[in-house]
């Protein structure tokens, strides 16, 4: 039988979706399918209006390898899932003769344990004994999230959190739920036969395509616990988002809060010589913690270090004797022993991992209004773990529509660990080496530590170890010099480290007037936000949402309907906001979003690039400014007839040196300072967008 050509396939799966087809979706699908060949690896940058998904899904469809495709977003997966997969599957199906199976894998805790529906939950002393179906009052948000769960559970089919609507509270979801490490085994739980985790674990192992997200793949990458099935190929769709959600799953905390749960848990199981030694060891931690300021530590000082030791060696005679010791006399003694074995566990890896010490490591200090005072410790990189463990034995394709900072993939690709010495031409033919490309520029966290041999997280790799890989941009179908301004207010005063910016409120005050509206404030931090809203609303008769006032799905709801409202919020709007058409055509950026000058791992990072010779401003913070303001300035355009401004309020995008940089990685706007160009062409799409209502 002739295979057919990936054109007929694409062209297929567009109609059923009701799309068009777009140059840069075919060149997009014809590269992830020679990377499949091939395997060599691909980064590509596919521009909002792409149809990205299809461009992905097609090839690997075809191709007819078991594929994990990965992505940072709950909005996404459920996307593939609910709309672009099942559509995809039937339109290739009379071309391919064969309906691939698909499924969706997540992390345990997020599908309902029907042990604890029905058991309950092993009760910590602080939280009450009482069991909360019976004795939670039934006008409590707890007790009607309680009896509302054990009502669905009769009816769902998949378990899964995000299938309940509306959804309960956090608290709510913590006593029907498990952590893997909490988790029985489904051949010792009496409800390990109907269990959903292990249903939706079934259904993986038995697909063609199996839908996951950026963590639960971290964890199974780097922590030697397989929870995916072996696959050959692998798409990271979000890819921008991949280095900081895999070094979420790498980070380690301990809190006096956690250490002393994991004391109460483990007392009512073991002797009372080793539960003593565990409370005196968290007592030690405790006090220590009550003095401590937030920052690097750049060495573990001696006292920390006596009470990290102390702390490990009795939570490892604990785990010992958790492991010899059986008590009858404790109700559903298994899952208090589960749950007692994590979080001792737990405590004991950390601790273990900072006493052990590594130069790879970087261990802090943070304090936290509400939750008190915190000790953290993470990977300086993660390109090393990710080059080790994620490009091996498969094919690997990363997309976004950010992956090119600065002109090249050289930043990114450093980060995720593929260097420029594996870059192969854009022909995809024979290895040709391309080295030098990111010393010219120092533009990925782990830019210029190639050059002497190491690269911050373990040794380097000889040149035959070397991922391969090739960087493709397919562009976007949006004229964006023709949709949209970048307009930089150069006039005014650069944004100091305090206070408030007087100026910087007036120029927003007349922009957001200018355009009736329509306008997304994405803020560098909560407080600017929140004093900017408030101002606003005294200023201007336009309805002003605030993030944190509403959830954010509500607030981005009101925001859509209504062209007068405003958005203003911080970090998640940067990235997840998809409001097409003429109610945002104002997206205004405070000021350029470099880390905080104290952020423990940013500077930690920041230092490494500059001792291994490379710029380490460059390769971390304008990195990381240029990836949340491309991301930002994307929200602006999102169809074909939408027009608009992003106006940065922050003068240093047009004087500073790095200035060209950050500006090379946004979308390729009309550019200019002239503030009042700027509002006659803000007012005259106000007017086209009234007219047209």
């Amino acid at each position: 039988m002739t295979k057919p050509a990936l054109t007929d396939l694409l062209h297929a799966a567009v109609t059923a979706v009701g799309g068009t087809e777009r140059p840069g979706q075919v060149a997009m699908a014809e590269a992830v399918a020679e990377a499949i060949d091939s395997n060599v690896h691909l980064l590509v940058q596919a521009g909002t209006g792409t149809g990205k998904s299809l461009g992905y899904l097609v090839p690997a469809l075809a191709h007819g390898e078991r594929t994990v495709i990965a992505t940072a977003t709950l909005a996404l997966q459920r996307q593939l899932v609910e709309r672009d997969l099942p559509r995809t599957v039937e339109a290739l199906h009379p071309l391919l003769r064969r309906r691939p199976e698909y499924a969706m894998l997540k992390g345990r805790s997020n599908y309902l344990c029907l042990h604890r529906l029905h058991e309950g939950v092993p009760q910590d002393d602080e939280d009450g004994l009482f069991d909360p179906f019976e004795a939670a009052a039934p006008t409590s948000r707890l007790g009607k999230d309680l009896l509302r769960l054990r009502d669905w559970a009769d009816e769902t089919e998949t378990g899964d959190r995000d299938d309940l609507t509306p959804g309960v509270s956090d608290r709510a979801w913590s006593q029907v739920s498990v952590s893997s490490r909490e988790c029985l085994g489904a051949t010792r739980c009496a409800y390990g036969a109907e269990c959903f985790a292990e249903a939706a674990r079934e259904r993986a192992k038995l697909a063609e395509v199996i839908v996951t997200n950026h963590a639960l793949l971290a964890i199974d990458a780097i922590e030697g616990a397989p929870v995916l099935p072996g696959h050959e190929v692998l798409i990271v769709d979000e890819a921008h988002e991949l280095v900081s959600r895999v070094t979420g799953v790498a980070t380690g905390e301990l809190t006096p809060g956690g250490v002393n749960r994991a004391v109460r848990r483990a007392a009512k199981l073991v002797d009372e010589k080793e539960a003593d030694r565990l409370q005196t060891a968290a007592e030690g931690f405790e006090r220590l913690m009550e003095l401590a300021l937030p920052g690097r530590l750049e060495e573990i000082p001696e006292d920390l270090g006596y009470a990290l030791t102390a702390l490990r060696d009795a939570a490892r005679a604990v785990i010992t004797a958790l492991g010899n010791t059986r008590d009858r006399s404790v109700q559903d003694e298994d899952a208090v022993r589960r749950q007692a074995l994590a979080s001792v566990e737990n405590v004991h890896a950390v601790a273990e991992r900072i006493v052990q010490g590594s130069e790879y490591d970087v261990v802090w200090y943070e304090r936290h209004d509400r939750y008190g005072a915190s000790l953290r410790v993470a990977p300086l990189a993660v390109s090393g773990l990710l080059r080790e463990k994620l490009f091996e034995d498969r094919s690997v394709v990363l997309a976004s529509a950010t992956l090119k900072l600065g002109g090249d993939f050289d930043g990114v690709g450093a980060s995720l660990g593929l260097s420029p010495e594996g870059r192969v031409t854009e022909a995809g033919g024979a290895a040709e080496r391309s080295g030098g490309a990111a010393e010219t520029r120092g533009a990925g966290p782990a830019a210029g530590e190639d050059g002497d041999g190491e690269d911050g997280d373990g040794p380097a790799e000889a040149d035959a170890g070397v991922p391969q890989w090739r960087g493709l941009d397919v562009g976007s179908p949006f004229d964006y010099r023709r949709q949209g301004i970048l307009y930089v207010a150069q006039h005014l005063s650069p944004p100091g480290r305090e206070g408030s910016r007087g100026d910087m409120l007036d120029e927003l005050t007349e922009l957001v007037q200018a355009a009736g509206g329509r306008t997304l404030g994405l803020f560098s931090s909560m407080r600017a936000a929140q004093a900017a809203a408030e101002e606003l609303r005294g200023r201007l008769d336009v309805p002003v949402l605030l993030q944190g006032e509403e959830t954010l799905g509500e607030l981005i709801r009101r925001f859509a309907a209504d062209a007068e409202t405003c958005l203003f919020g911080t970090l998640s709007l940067w990235q997840g906001v998809d409001v097409p058409g003429p109610n945002c055509q104002l997206v205004v950026m405070d000021r350029i979003p470099f880390p905080r000058p104290d952020d423990p791992l940013m500077s930690a990072r920041q230092k490494a690039v500059e001792e291994a010779g490379g710029n380490g401003f460059m390769a971390v913070a304008a990195t990381h400014a240029a990836l949340l303001m491309a991301q930002g300035a994307g929200r602006l355009v999102r169809a074909t007839g939408d027009r608009g401004v992003v106006a940065v309020l922050d003068p240093r995008l047009a004087r500073a040196r790095y200035g060209s940089f950050l500006r090379a990685s946004m979308p390729d706007f009309w550019y200019t300072t002239d503030r009042n160009q700027v509002r006659r062409s803000l007012a005259a799409i106000d007017a086209a967008a009234r007219e047209g209502a």
